[in-house]
C-alpha cells in the first residue's frame, strides 16, 4: 500500500459464505487441509484453452501431501504456482523464472473465499499489478477482474524480533474476500523499467493462495451479552480465553459492554460520573471474542507475546472489499487469520482488534483484550502500540459511521487502561521501516494512520479523514471536556 504505487491498485469483493460436498483438487494445487465443497455450478465462460481438468489432480510442486481427515483444523489453503501468460510462454516457456507476466487461465478449484498471492522472499516488493477474477459457486458467473493490493510489506513484525526474523515469513499480497467462489483466473504483470523497454523483475515463488475460511460458529448476535461456555475446551482455547478471564467465563463468544451497573460491581472508573472520572477510562465496548468469530487455536502458534504498554492506536483498512454482510465478518476473519498465519507465515492475527461495517468489535490477535499484546500490524512501530483493522476498503469509499464510532469507544477504553488521552499525542520508537530509520523517536497522535508511521495509502484517504472525528468522540467517551 505505498503512496507511490496505491493509485494504480483498487480493491473491490464480492460476498457469500460456504457451503459442503468434496471437488477435486487443481492440478498443482497443494493441499494443506483437506478442502470440503460442493459441486461447481455451471461456468459464465469457458475454460481457456490450458485449463486443468477439475476431475483430475498432479503432485503438488513441494511434495506436500493432503493431510488426513480430521487431522486439521476446518477450513483449507491451496497453493497453486503461476505460470508464465501470453507472451511469456513463447520466451521462457513453462518454467517461471524471470517471466514478466504470470498467473493461471480459469480453472475449477475446490471451495474458497478469499484470495492472495505470496512468494519466496518477505523482503522482496511486488513491484507490479495482480487481477483476479472468480467464479460464484451460487449461480456460475464469473466476476469481472478485481485488483488485489500488492504492497502489503508495511504490515508484519519489526524487525529484530522473534517473529519478525521467523524462517516462516513470505512475501504477500494483501487477501482479497471474493466471496463463495470455485473458479478462478489470475494474472500478475510486473512494472515496466524507467526507460519504459524492459519490465522489472517479478519476486521469485508466486503462488495464488486459495481460502476456504471453514465452517462459522454460532453467530454471537448483537444482543447477546455471552456464550454460554462449552462442555469442554482445548488447551490453546482455554489459554485464550482465561486471558479474557476477568471479563466473560471460560469459552465465552462475547464480552459484553460495560455498564454503569457492571461499572459499580466492579468498583471502576466508569461508574463514576463522567466529568470526575479520573483515571479517563471509557466504559468497555462489546468484544466478540476469537471464540465468538471462530478462530481456531491449532492455527497460531502456542503462547503470548505482550509488549510494555500501550501508547498509541494505529488504525488500518484490511483492503479486503468492501461488499461483505456483516454476518459474514467472521468468515472474512477467519480467512485473513488463516491467510496470515498459513500463506503469509505470521505467529498469529496479525492486527489486535477488528472492526466491521456495523461497527462490532473482535478480539484480534490472542493475549487479551485489555493487555498489551504485540502485534504485526505497522512494520516498525508495533511496539508500545495495537492495530485496530476496519473491515474493508477507505481509498474511495466512506466508512460507515458505525465502524467510526466503533473505534472511538474501543479506543476510549484500551488507550484509557494505559492513561493515554485520545486526543493527544505520544512518543515511540521505530523499530526500522521505509519512512523512519531504527531508532529514531517519532511523536504520534495517539490515534494514528497507518500511513503516519509508514509510507503507504492505509488505511486509505477517506478512513484516513475520519481519525478526527473518532479522537474526539474517544475522549468524550473517557469523559474529558
Amino acid at each position: 500500500m505505498r503512496a507511490s504505487l496505491a493509485s494504480s491498485v483498487a480493491v473491490a469483493c464480492a460476498a457469500a459464505l460456504a457451503l459442503p460436498v468434496t471437488l477435486a483438487v487443481p492440478a498443482t494445487a497443494t493441499a494443506r487441509p483437506a478442502a470440503t465443497g460442493r459441486p461447481a455450478g455451471p461456468s459464465a465462460l469457458p475454460p481457456g484453452p490450458d485449463a486443468v481438468p477439475s476431475d483430475r489432480t498432479e503432485p503438488s510442486q513441494d511434495g506436500a501431501e493432503p493431510s488426513p481427515a480430521g487431522d486439521e483444523p476446518p477450513g483449507s489453503t491451496r497453493s497453486l504456482p503461476l505460470r508464465p501468460l501470453g507472451a511469456s510462454v513463447r520466451t521462457f516457456g513453462t518454467d517461471p523464472g524471470a517471466a514478466p507476466e504470470q498467473g493461471l487461465t480459469r480453472r475449477d478449484v475446490s471451495p474458497f473465499s478469499l484470495v492472495g498471492v505470496v512468494w519466496d522472499d518477505p523482503a522482496t516488493v511486488l513491484h507490479g499489478t495482480v487481477q483476479v477474477r472468480t467464479r460464484a459457486a451460487a449461480d456460475g458467473v464469473w466476476s469481472a477482474w478485481q485488483d488485489v493490493e500488492t504492497h502489503n510489506d508495511e504490515h508484519g513484525a519489526d524487525p529484530g524480533t522473534a517473529e519478525g526474523a521467523s524462517g516462516t515469513l513470505r512475501g504477500s499480497t494483501a487477501p482479497l474476500w471474493v466471496g463463495d467462489s470455485d473458479g478462478v483466473e489470475i494474472r500478475v504483470r510486473a512494472e515496466t523499467t524507467d526507460t519504459g523497454t524492459d519490465r522489472v523483475r517479478l519476486p521469485a515463488g508466486l503462488r495464488l493462495e486459495l481460502v476456504d475460511p471453514g465452517e462459522a460458529p454460532a453467530d454471537p448476535a448483537p444482543g447477546t451479552r455471552a456464550m454460554a461456555p462449552p462442555a469442554a475446551l482445548t488447551a490453546a482455547e482455554a489459554a485464550a480465553s482465561a486471558a479474557n478471564g476477568q471479563w466473560a467465563p471460560a469459552g465465552a463468544a462475547v464480552i459484553p459492554a460495560e455498564t454503569a451497573e457492571t461499572a459499580a460491581q466492579a468498583g471502576t472508573a466508569a461508574a463514576a460520573p463522567a466529568a470526575a472520572k479520573k483515571p479517563y477510562i471509557g466504559p468497555r465496548p462489546r468484544i466478540i471474542t476469537r471464540k465468538g468469530w471462530g478462530a481456531d487455536e491449532r492455527l497460531r502458534e502456542k503462547g503470548f507475546v505482550y509488549t510494555k504498554t500501550i501508547k498509541a492506536a494505529f488504525v488500518h483498512h484490511t483492503a479486503t472489499g468492501n461488499n461483505y454482510r456483516c454476518a459474514q465478518a467472521p468468515s472474512v476473519l477467519r480467512g485473513i487469520y488463516r491467510y496470515h498465519v498459513k500463506s503469509s507465515g505470521w505467529r498469529d492475527f496479525g492486527y489486535n482488534f477488528a472492526v466491521d461495517r456495523c461497527g462490532n468489535i473482535y478480539e484480534g490477535r490472542a493475549g487479551g483484550v485489555a493487555k498489551p499484546v504485540l502485534g504485526a500490524h505497522t512494520l516498525g512501530f508495533n511496539t508500545n502500540s495495537m492495530g485496530i483493522a476496519v473491515l474493508g476498503s477507505f481509498g474511495g469509499s466512506t466508512p460507515p459511521a458505525a465502524a467510526v464510532t466503533a473505534v472511538a469507544r474501543l479506543t476510549a477504553w484500551k488507550l484509557g487502561l494505559h492513561g493515554v488521552n485520545p486526543k493527544g499525542t505520544q512518543t515511540l520508537v521505530s523499530g526500522g521501516g521505509n519512512r523512519y530509520k531504527k531508532g529514531r523517536k517519532v511523536a504520534f497522535h495517539a490515534i494514528a494512520g497507518h500511513r503516519d508511521g509508514f509510507a503507504t495509502e492505509c488505511p486509505g484517504s477517506r478512513l484516513y479523514g475520519k481519525l478526527g472525528t473518532a479522537r474526539a468522540s474517544s475522549a468524550k467517551y473517557q469523559g474529558r471536556r
